[in-house]
Parts: structure tokens; C-alpha cells; sequence
């Protein structure tokens, strides 16, 4: 059973939210702010995080920055802001998906599925890509540089898996939209924007001149050992 920790100060959200997660067997905790569910994190480490940004303590920014420093699994924005450049803060700060308020339950409840789905370990054999800079096995779903294991959240790891796993191939930008985030993405370029300098910055040894994440302008990205 999934452990969903949802924070959100509208009580009446929070209730309906918890009810339709324990109804599909999720098992659910609850958080009115941003120190609240910063030490329910902590005390029991959820599998997805559904937050919203409007907190009474602090922004939920705060809270991604604070869960990020040692926490992995997917965290979802709920917000009524729509504004692209809070889209792009909160991704930025390590959040793998965001939805706007008002929102359906049912849009909700996939992305959930879709995040969660993400984390899933493969099985089978162990394959490894080997490049100057960092190693990725894709069977543990973890990249190694010269200075140890590298942190990556859940959307981050699934891009760089989609680009591994199509080696030397282009990507188109819809292609990857809808293998990371789902087919109701597929006008999000901003969203690969952020993500592969997020990449670049944890893989590449010169993340302004990149050898292994390629941008090919307009249309897509490729994966080059």
C-alpha cells in the first residue's frame, strides 16, 4: 500500500482528498502547513507528496527545498496559481508535476497513478550505460559519477531513462511529454526545459557545453555515450 502525505490548508480539500486516496487503498497522512508536513516526512517517510503552495508558515517552495535535501519520491503541486514562472519555480525546486486549481479528481488520481508508477523498480537483468562523465544502471535506476551515487528525483530519473534507453536516437519533445508526464502534457515544453538543466547540472562535467545531453532545437533531444 502507497503512503501519500497530502498538505493543504483548506480543511474541506484535505478531507475530500483523503477520502478519495483511502477509497482507492492508499494509505493517507495529512498536514494544515509547511513545519507539520515537514516533520510527518520525516517521521514516516511517504512513497508521493501531493502540496500545496499556499501554506500558512511558509511557500510550499520551502517545503520541496526542504524535503529534497534527503527525500526522492514524487512530490505534486496543488495551486490555484497559474502563472508559468511559479510552474517553473516550483519544478525547479525539485516538485514533478503540477496541477492547477480547480482540478478534477479523476486528472488528480492519474497523475498519482503516473508518479507513482514511476518509482516502480524494474526487474531483469542488469543493464549499464557508461559514458566519461557517469555510469546509469538502469536495472538498480541509479548514476554514479566519480564522487558517488547522484540524487535524482523520480521525472528526473524517467527522462534520462526514455533518452538511455533510445541511445543515439532523437527524442521528439512530444515523445518524451508523454512518456515522463502523459498525453495531457504535450504542450509543456518548458517543463523538458527544466529538467534537462537539471540533469546537466548533476550529470555533465561542463553543464553550458553538454556532451551526453543533446538539445536539438525545435524538436527534441538525444542521448550520446
Amino acid at each position: 500500500m502507497s503512503k501519500v502525505l497530502i498538505v493543504d490548508d483548506d480543511r474541506q480539500l484535505l478531507r475530500a482528498l483523503a477520502i478519495n486516496l483511502r477509497a482507492r487503498q492508499y494509505d493517507v497522512e495529512t498536514a494544515a502547513d509547511g513545519t507539520a508536513a515537514l516533520e510527518a516526512a520525516r517521521r514516516r517517510p511517504p512513497d508521493l507528496v501531493i502540496l500545496d503552495l499556499g501554506l500558512p508558515d511558509m511557500n510550499g517552495v520551502e517545503v520541496v527545498y526542504g524535503l529534497r535535501g534527503w527525500f526522492s519520491a514524487p512530490i505534486i503541486i496543488l495551486s490555484a496559481r497559474e502563472a508559468q514562472a511559479d510552474k517553473v519555480e516550483a519544478l525547479d525546486a525539485g516538485a514533478d508535476d503540477y496541477v492547477t486549481k480547480p482540478f478534477g479528481m479523476d486528472e488528480l488520481l492519474a497523475r498519482v497513478r503516473a508518479a507513482l508508477r514511476r518509482t516502480t523498480p524494474t526487474t531483469g537483468g542488469v543493464v549499464t550505460v557508461q559514458t566519461d562523465a557517469f555510469t546509469i544502471d538502469l536495472a538498480a535506476k541509479q548514476v554514479t559519477t566519480t564522487d558517488g551515487p547522484v540524487r535524482l528525483t523520480p521525472t528526473e530519473w524517467s527522462l534520462l531513462e526514455v533518452l538511455v534507453r533510445n541511445t543515439g536516437k532523437l527524442v521528439s519533445q512530444k515523445q518524451l511529454l508523454q512518456e515522463v508526464w502523459g498525453p495531457t502534457y504535450e504542450a509543456e515544453t518548458n517543463y523538458l526545459r527544466v529538467y534537462m538543466a537539471q540533469l546537466r547540472r548533476k550529470l555533465e562535467l561542463d553543464p553550458s557545453r553538454p556532451e551526453h545531453l543533446i538539445t536539438e532545437p525545435g524538436i527534441g533531444y538525444r542521448f550520446q555515450p
